[in-house]
């Protein structure tokens, strides 16, 4: 009896004592830690909001958004305040000449870097602990591969990534693009009344381009069979911008919550249908059949040369479960970074019908109506000049977040482990201080003589981040946006539709929140 006692006495002792560490570590996760950070930060002389128990400043930021997505816009590219109104509150009150104000993200401070020297400083490749936040579980889920991976993963990931991504590579993709656009441009003269005249929602059109693009070019499938996938990568990504606005609760993702269980079921049937795409090729190869020239056929052809150059050292190729992965990173930023680019830029030349002018003479000069080249391509400067207004303007990702995990010194100020560092790109982009009092115009010009002397050699402008950790399918973003609007170009004038409403929003990547309609003109053949 006194054992049993005694077990139950144990039992009863390790109970308090779980009990107690987790409270504590609660503790010092949502009280002691923020408030260290915080007198820290402000001993410094820096300016921000007081943190509050336990998520900060993510309930006004939620409300901010909310309220500002209530209703568009009108017609210009002031566009900050909507997107990213909280953020440009926090500027406003706490910012100043040179100054980094911060504001929570739960426990966590973020100091918004405005200073293009700083800016660079966290993207150069010598600060090597400004390093991305841990992804949560939701984040893994959408898509993890290089984008989120640090250190020696990074750089393994990178290095047997990298020449799928070669100029030569891309060449040998231009029929890929070719084919796709010209299904696009079929399927609108099929649609177009006896008049040549289209009134359609180019978001939805460019979101079915951009991934036929993108399952043909990566995986040598059509989009039909990638539909599904583009389907729930869509939902996930709703379900991921809903997870940000609220406090991470390490653990709260094994509540049977419906959002819970909707997240899993779509991350299990994407990994399943990657699987069986991956299986299918491996089995080719293993029967002696062709690698095929897209982008999982040339990563699997370089994951297999390091593998046999390797010898004997170790995790020197991917496993199948690195490739699935890389894949599902492939299908979602290669999928969402084209598709935004483009609708943005039908809105532009819409808006500016002048440059829309100026860019078709261009195209018909250098192609006539023949399909674009990627030689001939290179040759289109004021499409290059407006794609890097566009960009400039209407960047995919808004902002960029890095993390502190030791000690770092930054410009004039040292960030404590547990910082972290947001880098406003629309912020910055938007800059009059930086861009002159025409910042928030359409002027292509800017862009005449390149991004260096537009940005007079300052970090102003990186729509594609910057330093080793640019984005590594940059080129393929900008080859297929100009194969589409150079065949776009040569067959039809656009205008924004009457119902049009203009309302930037994010939803992991700078959306349009009801579609993009607008009224395609068919032009007559020469």
């Amino acid at each position: 009896m006194e054992f049993v006692h005694w077990l139950a006495f144990a039992a009863t002792a390790v109970m308090l004592a779980a009990a107690s560490w987790v409270g504590w570590s609660l503790a010092e996760w949502l009280w002691f830690q923020p408030r260290r950070l915080e007198r820290k930060l402000r001993a410094q002389g820096l300016r921000g909001s007081r943190y509050r128990l336990p998520s900060g400043d993510i309930k006004d930021i939620g409300d901010l958004v909310g309220e500002a997505r209530r209703k568009p816009l009108q017609l210009s590219h002031q566009i900050v305040d909507r997107v990213d109104p909280h953020l440009t509150r926090i500027v406003d009150i706490y910012g100043g000449e040179n100054k980094a104000p911060f504001f929570w993200f739960g426990p966590y401070p973020r100091v918004v870097i405005m200073d293009p020297e700083l800016v660079k400083d966290v993207l150069s490749s010598k600060f090597g602990h400004f390093e991305k936040p841990k992804p949560s579980q939701n984040i893994k889920q959408l898509a993890l591969g290089l984008a989120n991976y640090e250190g020696e993963k990074w750089a393994k990931h990178r290095r047997i990534i990298s020449p799928a991504f070669h100029v030569e590579k891309l060449k040998i993709m231009m029929p890929t693009f070719a084919a796709c656009c010209d299904e696009l441009i079929s399927r609108w003269e099929d649609l177009a009344d006896s008049a040549g005249v289209l009134e359609i929602n180019v978001w939805s059109e460019f979101r079915n381009f951009s991934g036929d693009v993108i399952s043909r070019a990566a995986f040598g499938s059509s989009y039909i069979e990638g539909r599904r996938i583009f389907e729930l990568q869509g939902e996930q990504s709703e379900l991921v911008m809903h997870s940000t606005r609220t406090l991470y609760i390490p653990g709260f993702r094994f509540i049977p919550t419906p959002k819970n269980k909707r997240r899993n079921q779509i991350y299990g049937e994407v990994i399943a249908l990657l699987k069986i795409m991956i299986e299918r090729r491996e089995h080719a190869i293993k029967n002696g059949e062709a690698i095929p020239n897209d982008l999982l056929g040339l990563l699997m052809e370089s994951n297999q040369r390091h593998a046999q150059e390797g010898d004997h050292m170790q995790d020197v190729s991917l496993t199948r479960e690195d490739v699935i992965e890389e894949c599902k990173l492939f299908y979602f930023a290669g999928h969402e970074t084209t598709s935004v680019l483009l609708t943005w830029t039908m809105v532009v030349l819409s808006m500016h019908p002048n440059w829309q002018d100026q860019a078709r003479r261009e195209v018909l000069q250098v192609f006539g109506q023949n399909k674009p080249t990627f030689e001939g391509l290179s040759q289109l400067k004021i499409m290059t000049m407006i794609l890097y207004e566009v960009l400039r303007l209407y960047p995919p990702g808004v902002a960029l977040i890095r993390q502190t995990y030791k000690e770092m010194k930054l410009g004039d100020y040292t960030f404590p482990p547990g910082v972290q560092i947001l880098l406003p790109i629309l912020l910055l982009h938007h800059s009059r201080k930086f861009w002159g009092e025409d910042a928030e115009e359409f002027n292509p010009d800017r862009f005449s003589e390149g991004v260096s002397k537009a940005t007079k050699n300052r970090l102003i402008y990186f729509p594609f981040g910057w330093g080793p950790r640019i984005c590594i399918g940059q080129s393929f973003a900008l080859t297929e946006a100009k194969m589409a609007l150079a065949r776009i170009l040569q067959r039809f004038s656009v205008q924004l539709s009457p119902s049009y409403a203009h309302a930037p929003c994010t939803v992991i990547t700078l959306q349009p929140q009801h579609g993009v309609d607008v009224i395609l003109h068919k032009l007559p053949l020469p």
